[in-house]
């Protein structure tokens, strides 16, 4: 009689791998979770991964940025008011109050676009957030540049018989800033007619989470708008540092000079941060070089003239502007 013997096999269970599961008792093999779900943690079924935006109820940043946007939109309109009403005192009239009316309102539309960038990205917000700001600054640049062109015209058209006389008036700055904000705005429609930005979702740059983001289209698109608006502020740059020194009342180019300083700086600064960020963060270094360089623009230009036209009433005249030269 031939004794018998049973074999048993015993063996261990090995988790799955990241981003599958198995809900089936004893299965060789894992099922996959679809692009936008990701396993729990017993790793027997998919759940939703969260969604990541900068959310108007969930992040505080957005509520900074948003008070900071509002106060510094306030501030601008009430420094516009101060010059319309003070529009015919010497101070405002000799830095062309035209052009002074619009660099503010563009530097009120500047606080403004950072609503753009918060929220849930749509196709929508994600063509107008780089071009209304490309736009919006080139307008105020391009302000900056005709204000320092205006400062050597004048310089020159001083001297009897000069044939510069004939720049003088309002042509000249208004041909200025249509010209370099029209190649603005034609960089900005052919970048939206050949690839425009569009909302995008990365899924596999973290794990349990989705980004939303605004994906460029054309990244060429993307920098030749940033790139001309570095070049049109190096530009403004060199004229009002050539111009700075000129003997104009109340020449203001010593001060385009440091705000255009500033402002290469912060943009340059901008993009190695962007380019090391994602998601809220990348987007958060975005509003913050639109709220700084606006603010710097701001200050650099208009609070030394609010501060005249205030506080120190007795220099807001032409002899006191004479006295103030340089």
């Amino acid at each position: 009689m031939f004794g018998s013997s049973i074999y048993e096999c015993c063996y261990e269970c090995v988790p799955c791998p990241e981003g599958e599961i198995s809900n089936i008792s004893d299965s060789e093999n894992c099922m996959k979770c679809p692009d936008d779900e990701w396993p729990n943690e017993k790793k027997d079924r998919c759940v939703l991964k969260l969604l990541e935006f900068l959310s108007y109820t969930d992040d505080t940043i957005v509520a900074v940025f948003s008070s900071v946007s509002i106060l510094c939109c306030l501030l601008t309109g009430l420094i516009l008011g101060v010059f319309i009403h003070y529009q015919d005192t010497p101070i405002v009239k000799a830095n062309n109050r035209n052009l002074s009316y619009l660099l503010l309102v563009s530097i009120m539309l500047s606080f403004l676009c950072v609503f753009l960038f918060l929220g849930r990205p749509v196709d929508v917000t994600c063509m107008l957030r780089v071009t209304s700001f490309g736009v919006i600054f080139s307008v105020a640049v391009s302000s900056l540049l005709a204000k320092s062109i205006m400062v050597c015209v004048a310089f020159k058209a001083t001297k009897p018989g000069s044939p510069w006389r004939k720049w003088m008036g309002a042509k000249l700055p208004n041909f200025i800033i249509c010209m370099f904000s029209l190649l603005q705005v034609i960089i900005c429609v052919s970048w939206l007619s050949i690839s425009p930005p569009f909302q995008d979702k990365d899924t596999h740059s973290y794990q349990g989470k989705i980004i939303i983001q605004c994906n460029e289209g054309s990244v060429i698109g993307f920098y030749s708008v940033l790139g001309y608006m570095g070049l049109l502020a190096a530009v403004s740059f060199i004229i009002a540092f050539l111009a700075k020194t000129l003997p104009d009342s109340f020449n203001e180019a010593k001060y385009i000079t440091f705000s255009m300083l500033v402002f290469c700086s912060v943009w340059i600064a901008m993009i190695p941060a962007y380019l090391s960020t994602k998601g809220k963060d990348m987007v958060s270094v975005e509003i913050f070089a639109i709220l700084a360089s606006s603010f710097v623009l701001l200050g650099c230009i208009f609070f030394p003239k609010c501060y005249i036209i205030l506080f120190k009433p007795d220099l807001n005249t032409k002899t006191g502007l004479l006295e103030n030269k340089g």
